[in-house]
Order: structure tokens, then sequence, then C-alpha cells
């Protein structure tokens, strides 16, 4: 057994069979928000737009769902890459941002101050 299975996803229906409206909620939710008819964003931009949420939440399954379901709604290798290295950019742009502030406590700890929340 490994963390991260392709066969995971039976598992689902532990989930259906215990919370069955929120469950089809969601999945209705999902179809609608990644497959509607009128969607304005087009199938292969939104896939990659899930691609680099996947990566950047670092959600495995997602990660493979959505890999596939680009590839088979046209995107390229290319396209691929270059979605990897936004999220990957804003990912650790994150880090930097949140560097501001690591350096912001640092200063007002230095001056013996607290700042405001």
């Amino acid at each position: 057994m490994s963390y991260h299975e392709h066969t995971d996803h039976q598992y689902a229906r532990h989930i259906r069979a215990g919370a069955p409206e929120a469950f089809k909620a969601f999945t209705a939710w999902d179809a609608q928000v990644m497959r509607g008819s009128d969607n304005a964003i087009p199938p292969k931009y939104a896939e990659l737009m899930a691609v680099a949420v996947a990566l950047t939440t670092q959600c495995p399954y997602c990660i493979e769902a959505h890999t596939k379901s680009a590839h088979a709604a046209g995107a390229t290798q290319k396209e691929l890459a270059e979605t990897i290295m936004i999220a990957s950019t804003l990912r650790a742009g994150g880090g930097l941002a949140h560097g501001f502030m690591a350096m912001k406590f640092f200063d007002h700890a230095e001056n013996g101050d607290t700042p405001e929340a």
C-alpha cells in the first residue's frame, strides 16, 4: 500500500454513503465549475488552472486527474510545463511575501513593540 494509489477513488463510495446529499452537491458543483455549458473559460484552460491549483495545494489525486483532463482537452506538454512553472513561482512568491511579515515581526521584537494584527 502506498500513500497515493490510482484506485483510491473507489473509497468515495464510503463518503457518498455517509454524507449522500453533501456528496451529491459537491459532485454537481464540481461538474458545473469544470464543465458547465455556460462556462466562459475553455476546458483546456480550466484544466490547466486546476493543475496549477493542485500543484500549490499538493493534492496528488487532483494533479493526476486534472493533468489527464488537460491532456484530453488538448493541452500540450509545453503548456503543462509553463503551468507548472507559474504555480511554482506563485508558491515560492507566497514564501517570500510571508517573509516580509517575518521581517516585520523581527523588527518589532527588536524594538520591543508588538505590531497590530
